[in-house]
């Protein structure tokens, strides 16, 4: 079974930071994108962030300058740095894994709440 662990989600007041850590594992698991996901209440699942092995990222607008995304390749493993935090960053945040044949993953979420 695939799955992805991930950690870092709290209560944080407004400027604060956190960081989102999601481990990947599995048999057979090879991955080639590895991102966060986010969904506020009321709201769509919106790309927060990505990064691919090779390197390239997407960032959302919402969070650039703010957010920072890497990756442990070796362990699978992707991080998101999230500084700077707003109340309209609250979300339950997901982490997402894309591997070489397309199959696609995801973690249970983890919930960061910021305050004001």
């Amino acid at each position: 079974q695939v799955q992805l662990a991930e950690s870092g989600g709290g209560l944080v007041q407004a400027g604060g930071s956190l960081r989102l850590s999601c481990a990947a594992s599995g048999i057979g698991f090879s991955i080639n994108v590895m991102g966060w996901y986010r969904q506020a209440p009321g709201k769509q699942r919106e790309l927060v962030a990505s990064k691919a092995t090779g390197g390239s990222t997407n960032v959302a607008e919402s969070v650039k300058g703010r957010f920072t995304i890497s990756r442990d390749n070796a362990k699978n493993t992707v991080y998101l740095q999230m500084n700077n935090l707003k109340p309209e960053d609250t979300a339950v945040y997901y982490c997402n894994a894309e591997g070489w044949g397309r199959e696609t993953y995801w973690g249970q979420g983890t919930q960061v709440t910021v305050s004001s």
